[in-house]
């Protein structure tokens, strides 16, 4: 289910602004970041509530280390502009790794591709459609 809001570009976070346009608990909304991971990309999906955590990250694809990713060359992968960019539909897929609370979750809201659109899915389907893994990769703010 698509979930169209008014984007603000004065907004501090993008995915506290689509929770409380959007009236969802932040716990449901999650947002979508690219990560270098020795030597290739991949994208974390956590809620937008807490943050990354790198350490974690790495483990769950198996690597020692993984630091945030250039914004332009996560623009240039996913072929969205930050604050819109989507786990689905990028220009190139990467490992995907969903944070494991999602799975706590009838559905979670992701970024429909825009700043100022959210699609509602329920976890299950995110996995399946990325070909994602889940793990504790999230941390509380």
């Amino acid at each position: 289910m698509l979930h169209p809001y008014t984007h603000d570009p004065s907004a501090a976070s993008y995915g506290t602004e689509a929770a409380d346009a959007l009236g969802i608990d932040p716990e449901r909304v999650f947002k979508t970041l690219m990560v270098h991971v020795e030597g290739r990309l991949a994208v974390g999906v956590v809620p937008v509530s807490g943050n990354l955590d790198l350490k974690a990250f790495a483990a769950a694809l198996g690597a020692k280390r993984a630091l945030m990713a250039d914004p332009a060359a996560a623009e240039r992968r996913t072929g969205y502009v930050l604050g819109g960019i989507s786990p689905l539909g990028q220009r190139q897929s990467s490992p995907t790794v969903i944070d494991g609370s999602a799975l706590a979750l009838e559905t979670m809201l992701v970024s429909g591709g825009r700043r100022g659109l959210d699609i509602e899915v329920a976890p299950a389907d995110l996995l399946r459609l990325t070909g994602g893994i889940t793990a504790a990769i999230g941390t509380a703010k």
